[in-house]
């Protein structure tokens, strides 16, 4: 058994096998003073997750460091679970995912087929490090890749078969990764586990709570409309005069009042400034577009280009044309952090 590589990628089947073999189990992961290491650990993977969008690299010199870092793993999905916040989930998937790729990218053949198996993709390798990836699995982990790199026009693809250097084929574990953690979480916690968690969920939740101030656009003051780039602007004017909205267009300050942080009220409120105002007939369409009548997350508001092939880009002002700006998120986020800047800035004394 390759310890180190059981410690490296703990989601493996010989991770589990390792912990077995070392008398391991969930009750002394739990309760245990010799595995507070391991809780420790496991927190921090989380904590991370939250602040840095990774979790960081452990020192594995000999195989206590390895058990005990194979054991933070399963702690710190449990913290994940206990508190079932899907921002959190998705958040953790995917730190966990880029970690796996940091790692993944520079290792031997025999790892990376192994992971990949775990993984569920069936994949070989070329002496040359080249590595064999089925057409289908290509599709489904490159879709979302928005990059001219992984267009299938630029991809050597041969009989159904895709030709990836390494560093590529690990980029799509981290995507196969990712879909696999947030397939899996969250768990079921025995009652009687969660007494012991109680304090780690606390801190947890702490920072969750702490990082969705941070990543609001509007850092938790609401909507403000100094901040607003013109197409929303222009999106409202139109809603508050009476004029008669498509669909694309209330989708589109639906979606982005609700990443904003405003829920159904205060939604609903915006579109009641029109003089032809039905809640009626906006309640069903704004609930479902919030997520709130499926239980899901709702959806996210439409990039610029996507603005811009609805007929929704009106007005755009110099911010609009910088290269970056390729959402109206953004251009909110640029106004309110250089209100942020002017307003820190001190005064200049007259002379």
């Amino acid at each position: 058994m390759d310890t180190k590589r059981a410690a490296k990628y703990p989601f493996l089947k010989e991770s589990s096998e390792f912990a077995e073999k070392n008398g391991a189990d969930l009750d002394m992961l739990l309760t245990s003073d010799s595995y507070e290491p391991a809780r420790k650990r496991g927190k921090e993977r989380v904590l991370q997750a939250l602040e840095k969008a990774e979790v960081s690299h452990a020192d594995l010199m000999n195989d206590y460091d390895r058990l005990i870092e194979v054991m933070s793993y399963p702690y710190a999905r449990m913290l994940v679970s206990q508190i079932g916040d899907r921002f959190l989930t998705k958040r953790y998937a995917l730190s966990e995912a880029v970690r796996m790729n940091s790692l993944l990218s520079k290792e031997d053949k025999t790892t990376i087929l192994v992971v990949s198996e775990e993984l569920g993709i069936t994949s070989t390798a070329d002496r040359d490090g080249t590595i064999h990836m089925g057409f289908p699995d290509f599709l489904r982990l490159a879709s979302r890749i928005n990059s001219p790199d992984w267009k299938l026009i630029n991809s050597d693809i041969h009989h159904g078969v895709v030709y990836l250097p390494q560093d590529k084929f690990s980029r799509l574990m981290q995507n196969a990764l990712q879909d696999k953690i947030e397939s899996e979480l969250p768990l079921l916690t025995p009652e009687e586990y969660k007494k012991y968690l109680v304090r780690d969920v606390e801190a947890v939740k702490n920072a969750l709570n702490d990082a969705k101030m941070k990543m609001s656009a509007t850092n938790g003051e609401g909507m403000k409309m100094d901040y607003l780039p013109p197409c929303l602007v222009r999106i409202l004017e139109m809603s508050r005069n009476g004029l008669n909205l498509p669909h694309s267009a209330r989708f589109a300050i639906v979606t982005f009042l609700k990443a904003l942080g405003l829920g159904y009220e205060d939604i609903i409120k915006v579109f009641s400034e029109s003089p032809d105002f039905d809640e009626s007939k906006s309640e069903y369409q704004i609930k479902h577009i919030l997520g709130e009548l499926s239980g899901g997350e709702g959806y996210s508001p439409p990039e610029c280009k996507t603005m811009k092939t609805n007929g929704l880009c009106y007005n755009p002002d110099r911010i609009c044309e910088y290269e970056w700006m390729t959402h109206p998120l953004k251009y909110y986020r640029f106004k309110a952090r250089g209100q942020q800047k002017n307003a820190q800035a001190p005064e200049k004394k007259e002379e």
